[in-house]
């Protein structure tokens, strides 16, 4: 066994410069699942923070007492400073010389709710119209007027008539002509296009004192605040600021549920089915939730409006936006089960899915099939059936094609009224004419005619074809004279045109080709005159070489011969 002593030689390998042992650090990652760096929670699971709306200088008895003690004015003053709080103001306390902190989102709403308590106990009137406070959030809300929200150039005034302006409670009768006409406005625009210049704490504190008086004064504070109010708080849903898009969420949320069930159809469901014209995606969304919570609080407006609202939820399955998609899928569905009908209730799962998924549409007609109509088919119930059919009317192979003939042959028996159906005849009858003459299968046909028949049946005379319209026919050979000769006009027209044309650029070609033909002579004569100018000088030059020749004399003067200026007579040149 070696062993180790003193004269035991160790060697060592170098590695040039001295070895430095790395502190130990801890690595600190970038992005989401880095190593060494914790795991942050997606955004997504992060759940939302309600601002609870709890009243801070008003939340006892004697608190309440005190305020009910003062006098009007005083009451006033106490009033003015809290919504000035609720706003984002610092209250003009009497004695009070120390600055006060920027407020938070949680003061603002304890001083909206120590408002509603305020108007609770003095009376919603003096509180909202004799302090000005509705006035103040009309001017932090919609500083340049309510039609620049309704996309109207009415103007607004005060009360419950500046809170609904077009669109007032005492409109429900006309309802579809307040739905033509408010949908044909324009869309809400977002705050760098409007460009706002409010605070943005004064707007979401106007916004918290919505909720406030919707949760503490309940339908106390429905004529005041339901009308212009929730079109702002939609429009507020595409905020930039995050705190103002979660206090518009709530409040819109809160003004839906106070509002009355007979509202919806002249003033809520047009403002909703308006904000689907945004450009923000936000205002989309949170539209399309809305209207999904009015499905629960006023069933029965909604299931009779389904002929409008479906399509127009339709229109948002295909956004670009997957947030808005899925909303609009989740309202359709719960506005297609307001309708009352026990045959279709079964098969709206199916015609939602075929409705935002077009490859499932035969799904959905095979579960139609299979259903017994024994309920009569109303307008909602048509609504939400016909778009499918139609589909599927259009689709490729014959035997599904069959299956929609039978289900709307069905179906027309037991249509209620002409008026339920008349929307849908242009829908449906063109396809079914189609299939008729088209189809090559004889059985194909025959059902489809089955079907026409049944619809046509349950039309009655509010569908009339453009080929059974009765028409003159002289005033039929007078129209299709003046097409004629229109069109013949028109031809002339373009031939006239075209010749014209024609003979301008002619013109154009004959004018450059002279130009070019005179700029060509002239180079020509030019040329011709610098050869000629060339041979004369060449000529003048030989000459004078000859008689430089033929000269005795050379360039200094003197003779050639004898080399003497005269001549001698013994010089051979001697008199020349």
């Amino acid at each position: 066994m070696a062993s180790i002593n003193a004269n035991t030689k160790i060697k060592v390998a170098s590695s040039g410069a001295p070895r430095k042992v790395a502190a130990k650090t801890t690595k600190i990652g970038i992005g989401r699942g880095a190593k060494g760096g914790p795991k942050k929670k997606a955004a997504a699971g992060k759940k939302k923070q309600i601002v609870l709306l709890k009243p801070s200088a008003l939340a006892t008895p004697a608190a309440i007492a005190e305020l009910k003690g003062l006098d009007k004015n005083a009451q006033k003053q106490k009033v003015t400073d809290l919504c000035r709080q609720a706003m984002g103001e610092s209250p003009s306390l009497v004695g009070s010389s120390k600055p006060r902190a920027a407020s938070t989102t949680r003061d603002r709403g304890n001083a909206a709710a120590d408002v509603a308590i305020a108007a609770k106990e003095l009376g919603v009137k003096f509180v909202l119209k004799d302090c000005e406070v509705i006035n103040q959030m009309q001017l932090m809300l919609f500083p340049e007027g309510i039609a620049t929200i309704f996309g109207t150039s009415e103007e607004s005034t005060s009360g419950l008539k500046a809170s609904a302006s077009a669109l007032s409670l005492t409109s429900l009768d006309n309802t579809a002509d307040t739905l033509e006409s408010s949908i044909a406005g324009g869309s809400m625009g977002t705050d760098s296009k409007r460009g706002k210049t409010t605070p943005a704490t004064a707007r979401e504190g106007s916004l918290l004192l919505i909720r406030a008086f919707c949760e503490i004064l309940g339908k106390k504070a429905e004529p005041y605040v339901v009308g212009a109010f929730l079109a702002a708080a939609l429009d507020e849903c595409g905020s930039s600021s995050g705190e103002i898009r979660e206090a518009a969420e709530d409040a819109s949320t809160s003004l839906v549920q106070l509002a009355n069930p007979w509202a919806f159809p002249s003033l809520i469901c047009p403002l909703l089915l308006q904000s689907f014209k945004s450009k923000e995606w936000r205002v989309k969304a949170n539209g399309l939730d809305l209207l999904a919570q009015c499905a629960t609080t006023a069933r029965s407006q909604v299931c009779n409006l389904l002929p409008t609202i479906i399509p127009a939820c339709t229109d948002q399955v295909w956004d670009t936006k997957a947030q808005v998609t899925k909303a609009a899928a989740a309202t359709l569905l719960a506005v297609c089960y307001t309708c009352s009908n026990a045959d279709v209730e079964p098969a709206i799962p199916a015609v939602v899915n075929a409705i935002c998924k077009p490859s499932d549409t035969m799904k959905a007609v095979q579960e139609l099939m299979g259903t017994t109509f024994v309920v009569p088919v109303d307008a909602p119930a048509l609504s939400i059936l016909c778009p499918v059919l139609a589909r599927a009317l259009k689709e490729k192979l014959a035997i599904h094609k069959r299956s929609a003939c039978v289900v709307i042959s069905n179906m027309s028996r037991l249509v209620g009224t002409p008026d339920d159906v008349a929307p849908f005849g242009p829908l449906l009858v063109p396809e079914l004419k189609k299939v008729s003459e088209n189809v090559q299968f004889e059985e194909i046909r025959d059902e489809a005619l089955r079907a026409l028949a049944n619809l046509t049946k349950a039309l009655g005379d509010r569908y009339q074809e453009e080929s059974e319209q009765q028409v003159p026919e002289a005033v039929i050979l007078a129209a299709e004279n003046a097409k004629v000769e229109a069109e013949q006009k028109r031809i002339e027209e373009e031939r006239e045109a075209a010749r014209l044309k024609e003979e301008e650029t002619k013109k154009k070609e004959e004018e450059e080709r002279k130009k070019f033909k005179e700029a060509m002579d002239a180079t020509r004569e030019l040329e011709k005159l610098r050869i000629e100018e060339e041979k004369k000088q060449k000529a003048e030059e030989q000459m004078k070489k000859e008689e430089a020749k033929l000269s005795t004399k050379g360039g200094t003067g003197k003779c050639n011969a004898c080399g003497l200026k005269k001549c001698k007579k013994t010089c051979v040149f001697f008199g020349s």
